[in-house]
């Protein structure tokens, strides 16, 4: 931990309240996960501290759980378009199978489409595919 991972008073963060990692000075302040694992959310509350991780790299706001609100409910049209989203990340743009997976964004085809080809091909199909599906 470093000296300057332990500042309650926000001095030396811009006003925020800023804890090392694993270190909570309240159960009234959770990250964002914590808050959903329980059922809430923050609901525009502003961050109440932060935790700081890695050496200073990275960060986590905590939020008030006394503030926060009740999850919303999934509603039938949100979940349609969830469910067309998820059938669009599905579905190769070369061939047009369904997989049971998400298509690998690094390949930007199904695996079998991506064996089947060649890199120079493959860039030149998926190129024609990106133009065909964009309307003119």
């Amino acid at each position: 931990m470093r000296a300057s991972d332990l500042d309650p008073t926000g001095e030396l963060h811009g006003g925020l309240p800023t804890y090392p990692w694993r270190w909570n000075p309240s159960p009234d302040l959770m990250t964002r996960r914590q808050l959903r694992a329980v059922g809430l959310r923050p609901g525009g509350q502003e961050p109440a501290a932060q935790v700081i991780t890695r050496n200073g790299l990275r960060f986590g706001y905590l939020y008030r759980r006394s503030l926060a609100l009740p999850v919303r409910p999934m509603t039938p049209a949100r979940w349609q378009a969830h469910q067309r989203m998820m059938l669009a990340r599905r579905t190769c743009p070369l061939c047009r199978a369904v997989a049971e997976h998400c298509v690998p964004t690094s390949l930007g085809c199904c695996l079998e489409c991506a064996d089947g080809l060649a890199l120079t091909e493959l860039e030149q199909l998926l190129t024609l595919a990106r133009t065909a599906a964009v309307p003119a």
